[in-house]
């Protein structure tokens, strides 16, 4: 089961909490800072989205609360212990820019590749591939192959491989940057009814205003490199929202706001 192990406390504790973080990287050239004085909180059941421009830090920011990247300064949390920790118990699953889907297995059988890994049974495997399938709205494409699938369902494969571990946090860089407007759309909408359903904790990684807008409960700017947070936005829309909502006053203004802050951080660089 996710989060074994740990505390009550750990239990009580924000999703994500971030104090001064700071990641240098050493690099041939001499030392890169990606990230500059990160302060955040997390709280379970949001929907968080880091915007910023190319290279601001948005995808190392995330690989650090996956503990893919280790913080040069400064501390976090992830369910009230260390990144390792929640790691290990398999408090989070990672959603990619691509579906990273190995083409020589089924769709049943990329979706079951981490439980295999974990050892589940086969019993247990072939319940959580089939729920998990059903989740996303693709039951009926188990024995398809990701080659027969368009690139919108193959993304969607690729959130049900990472839910199929039953994490408590769904960590997304820019799942639906390379689909067409139309199609992203949808898997907008989508992702929403997903995240209702199952109140997963979502920090998704996103360039675009409009769908850092409609998607989240809080948006989080950030500045060309050093990555910093300009602005923290809390979004009130209600959970359950179509895309009508994006011709709102209220859509609108903080659209504006993103947009405004997205100006200010590249302050930074006179």
């Amino acid at each position: 089961m996710t989060g074994e192990g740990t505390s009550g406390t750990a239990k009580e504790a924000p999703a994500i909490k971030i104090a001064g973080l700071s990641l240098v990287f050493n690099t041939n050239d001499g030392p890169v800072q990606a990230l500059s004085d990160i302060d955040l909180e997390v709280k379970r059941g949001e929907f968080v989205s880091f915007i910023g421009p190319s290279g601001c830090g948005k995808t190392t920011l995330l690989r650090v609360i996956a503990d893919l990247e280790q913080p040069t300064g400064g501390s976090i949390t992830v369910n009230g212990v260390s990144p390792e920790e929640a790691r290990l118990a398999r408090a989070y699953g990672y959603v990619f820019q691509a579906a990273a889907l190995y083409p020589w297995r089924t769709i049943a059988k990329n979706i079951a590749l981490p439980l295999e890994i974990m050892g589940l049974t086969r019993a247990e495997c072939d319940k959580r591939v089939a729920d998990n399938l059903a989740l996303v709205d693709l039951a009926g494409f188990e024995r398809k192959y990701p080659w027969q699938l368009s690139g919108g369902m193959q993304q969607r494969a690729s959130i049900a491989r990472a839910l199929a571990v039953e994490p408590e946090l769904l960590l997304m860089d820019e799942p639906f940057g390379a689909l067409d407007e139309i199609v992203r759309d949808h898997l907008n909408e989508k992702l929403l009814r997903l995240w209702d359903r199952t109140q997963k904790t979502v920090v998704f990684v996103t360039h675009s205003i409009p769908e850092a807008v409609f998607l989240s409960t809080k948006i989080v700017v950030m500045s060309p490199r050093p990555g910093r947070v300009t602005d923290v936005i809390e979004c009130g829309f209600p959970r359950h929202r179509t895309l009508d909502i994006r011709e709102t006053p209220e859509f609108l203004a903080i659209a504006a706001r993103v947009r405004a802050g997205l100006r200010a951080g590249h302050s930074y660089e006179d």
